[in-house]
């Protein structure tokens, strides 16, 4: 099988590769430290983390901070499989050209 068919297209974007990155390496993180450590906008993000959320490959959770609102995303064992699994089949891609 070529690597290219094992690269998931749900991580195509540089976004989702970013948001995934930081919460693999990162237990959890708000949506404000997301949104600062990948530089995008409020509405960018939101959209991103939800098509992640609704592949099942993030979790939210809701929750105050005092009286203030806070949403907080952590990858969830789908999402850590599925994100490792396109890491492994990018590294064979890369490995078949040289």
């Amino acid at each position: 099988m070529n690597p290219i068919d094992q690269l998931n297209k749900i991580f195509d974007s540089r976004i989702r590769l970013g948001i995934m990155s930081s919460l693999l390496v990162n237990e959890k993180m708000s949506f404000n430290e997301l949104k600062e450590l990948i530089g995008v906008t409020d509405g960018n993000l939101a959209s991103h983390l939800k098509t992640l959320e609704d592949s099942g490959y993030v979790k939210v959770q809701k929750g105050f901070i005092g009286r203030k609102t806070n949403t907080s995303y952590s990858v969830t064992k789908a999402g850590e499989k599925a994100f490792k699994q396109h890491l492994d089949a990018l590294e064979k891609m890369i490995r078949s050209i040289q």
